[in-house]
């Protein structure tokens, strides 16, 4: 069987995501592959996601970020890596504050932009590009595709989080997220939180995907100020 048919034969069926030290310490990274070739180290990294202490957090997101998706690229290690990452919202250990470049980041903030970032890179955009230019879709990006229903799923118990940074990011994840054609029925109940939160949101990048995504949605939307 090929290493990640078992994902989206296992995510097609409702219910929980399994869980992320399962997902993690079940995958044969070793059969996958990141930016810099075989992802067979993933496990002992990505696990810190869970660690105890902030440092080794950081590097497991770090490690998540680049190589697993290098330069918003997905490789066979993203799909295993966007279902760890999205059972793991959850865990009590991904409640933590990490520094950033905006200074300090919620972990569970940078988690979701991880998520949306993947989601964008298998969406409609990026499908249209595709196709402009003759290429189909690669098998990871497939499998990754097929299982926006799942991440979706995990994604949407943070839409009313206390924390404003999560509340922010689940909205921008569930917007890319949104693309898919299983999930077209949940605009109509992200439309005003996309208006009122994302839309009005400190970050231009989030602002601008609330535009794209509303517009994309036939639900119009006022262009951005210069």
């Amino acid at each position: 069987m090929d290493p990640h048919t078992r994902y989206v034969t296992v995510m097609d069926a409702e219910g929980p995501l399994p869980g992320p030290r399962e997902l993690v310490e079940g995958t044969d990274w070793a059969s996958l592959e990141h930016a810099y070739g075989p992802a067979e180290g993933a496990a002992s990294v990505m696990g810190g996601l869970l660690a105890a202490d902030l440092d080794t957090q950081a590097r497991a997101m770090r490690y998540i970020e680049d190589p697993v998706h290098h330069q918003n690229t997905i490789y066979s290690a993203t799909v295993p890596a966007a279902l760890y990452v999205a059972a793991a919202l959850g865990e009590p250990r991904t409640g933590t504050v990490l520094p950033c470049e905006r200074g300090e980041c919620p972990l569970r903030a940078t988690m979701l932009d991880w998520l949306q970032s993947v989601a964008n890179a298998v969406g409609n955009d990026a499908e249209a590009i595709r196709e402009r230019l003759g290429f189909s879709w690669d098998p990871a990006s497939v499998q990754l595709r097929a299982l926006r229903p799942a991440l979706f799923r995990a994604v949407s118990p943070f839409f009313n989080d206390l924390d404003p940074a999560v509340h922010e990011a689940a909205i921008a994840a569930a917007v890319s997220l949104l693309d898919a054609p299983e999930l077209v029925q949940y605009r109509a109940t992200l439309v005003p939180l996309v208006r009122e939160v994302l839309a009005a949101s400190a970050r231009r990048s989030y602002r601008s995907l609330a535009v794209s995504g509303l517009r994309a949605w036939g639900e119009g939307a006022e262009p951005l100020p210069s």
